[in-house]
């Protein structure tokens, strides 16, 4: 058995049966949507560490075949219907081994949208280093970061929870915007 799910097992048989609790207004904590909660939270988070890692097909194992993607207020551009291969392919032509990351998340929100549906809305943070970014003629500075918020759409595939859809919202960011625009080598 899994650890992560033996403790929400654990956690969800020891509530009374009687008079379930709220996650959140409407709904009740069950074992299915206790585990279903960890999962998405997981996969969201392993994600951001997959990502870190530099490890693209880990990263593309989370993601339905396609994928709904909206990061336009971070990069401007329309909000698009797209292979989850071509997002990794993105992603892994921008994070390179030159470019250093560290992406963090909380706050994890979800509300069941279906029997095989959820959103899940956090708070992010991101952090990308370059070093060539420190040079004078590229801003002087390797650091880039950025703040805002995530929208999750999950659906339950063969019995798996996998992203479908991932808006990213800036609220705020700072340092060099060479870092940020230019992919490493």
């Amino acid at each position: 058995m899994k650890p992560l799910f033996a403790l929400a097992t654990a956690f969800a048989l020891a509530l009374p049966f009687a008079a379930p609790a709220q996650i959140f207004e409407g709904e009740s904590i069950t074992q299915e949507t206790l585990v279903d909660h960890a999962e998405m939270i997981r996969i969201a988070d392993a994600i951001d560490a997959a990502v870190d890692a530099k490890d693209w097909p880990l990263a593309r194992s989370f993601f339905t075949d396609q994928i709904t993607v909206d990061f336009t207020s971070h990069v401007g551009g329309d909000p698009a219907t797209i292979p989850a291969d071509g997002l990794i392919t993105g992603w892994s032509g921008n994070l390179t081994a030159e470019k250093t990351s560290f992406h963090l998340r909380g706050n994890h929100r979800i509300t069941f949208t279906g029997d095989n549906s959820a959103v899940m809305l956090s708070h992010g943070y991101a952090w990308n280093r370059m070093e060539r970014g420190a040079l004078p003629e590229n801003g002087s500075d390797p650091l880039w970061e950025v703040w805002g918020t995530y929208e999750h759409q999950f659906t339950r595939e063969d019995d798996q929870w996998k992203v479908s859809g991932m808006t990213f919202t800036a609220t705020a960011e700072r340092g060099n915007p060479f870092v940020r625009n230019t992919p490493g080598n």
